[in-house]
């Protein structure tokens, strides 16, 4: 298994829609919370990388890398990562979040994303790092764990959602 991090292309238009789709409902966006069909792809990758450069951000939005989980040509899954925080992801959403496209899972995929994550996060001077998963997403706690978390607590979101907070 050889995972590689990387910028969306234009040729990732078709499976990150599929996968987008397929995410839809699940609580993870596959595609940044704020994706609009109505945006042409190679536009949304030009306003991707100005947001990892932190270049014209919403205020909604911190300096962040949007990055494609790639095996051996084949979309697997993808990650956000922060490299600071708002308000909400101070609390919620932490520094990374990660998915893996449910017919990709089970092979070691999300903790190898979150790995090379931590990696590119802590290049970027991003220490220590905040993740958060639900509490009966035993899969993500896992991986977390596994990755070197540290849980400091389950707390209970605005929705009533109980949710695992932890440091790296």
């Amino acid at each position: 298994m050889s995972v590689m991090l990387r910028s969306f292309r234009p040729t990732d238009e078709e499976a990150a829609l599929a996968a987008w789709a397929e995410f839809q409902g699940s609580g993870f966006d596959f595609l940044p919370f704020d994706y609009e069909t109505s945006i042409p792809w190679t536009e949304w990758l030009v306003q991707m990388e100005r947001y990892r450069e932190g270049i014209n951000l919403p205020a909604y939005r911190v300096r962040s890398a949007f990055l494609a989980a790639d095996v051996e040509g084949e979309l697997v899954g993808s990650v956000s990562i922060r490299f600071a925080l708002n308000d909400f992801l101070a609390t919620r959403g932490g520094h990374i979040g990660y998915g893996v496209i449910p017919r990709f899972r089970r092979r070691g995929y999300a903790t190898e994303i979150l790995r090379q994550a931590i990696e590119i996060a802590h290049a970027e001077g991003v220490r220590p790092l905040l993740l958060t998963c639900d509490d009966d997403n035993v899969a993500s706690a896992t991986v977390i764990e596994r990755c070197g978390g540290v849980l400091e607590a389950i707390m209970t979101d605005d929705d009533g959602v109980a949710f695992r907070r932890y440091w790296i």
